[in-house]
């Protein structure tokens, strides 16, 4: 059996930020970690939850709508991934893209989005606040970010 690329980052020495995990014909896959790995220091299932329906939310209503493909959490519960058509959308408008909308849901004091038994099998678990400390926190990480930051560290 083939072992998934993700399997093959070093993850005693990956660090929060965003970098390229892959490429598959014209979908790119961003890793978006907030979290250190392998130290315990893991997202909420609240923080995953809020930080995912703004963000969905965001990168759907974006003026790149039409490129998004995915937008969600890892198992791991260190960060999301963000697909995207890169034939649409270049790496550093992707680059431009995320912190756009991270920094919108950071500062957003809305209503959350999808909260309601209707639209959300765990709308209980949404919070607002917890998603722009998140998104703040990311946001500081990822605000300088450039495609030659893309690169998983090795060391």
């Amino acid at each position: 059996m083939d072992r998934i690329a993700s399997f093959n980052v070093d993850h005693n020495v990956l660090v929060p930020g965003l970098y390229l995990s892959r490429v598959d014909g014209n979908v790119t896959t961003f890793d978006m970690r907030f979290k250190k790995p392998n130290t315990g220091d893991l997202l909420s299932n609240a923080e995953m939850h809020s930080c995912e329906h703004i963000m969905a939310t965001f990168l759907r209503n974006s003026e790149a709508k039409d490129a998004i493909i995915y937008f969600g959490s890892m198992g791991c519960q260190t960060g999301f991934y963000f697909l995207f058509d890169n034939t649409k959308l270049s790496n550093p408008q992707a680059i431009a893209l995320l912190q756009k909308t991270v920094a919108q849901g950071a500062c957003y004091d809305g209503p959350m989005p999808g909260k309601s038994p209707i639209e959300c099998g765990n709308y209980i678990n949404l919070d607002v606040a917890l998603s722009q400390k998140c998104l703040a926190f990311y946001l500081k990480i990822i605000e300088n970010w450039t495609e030659a930051k893309l690169v998983y560290p090795t060391a």
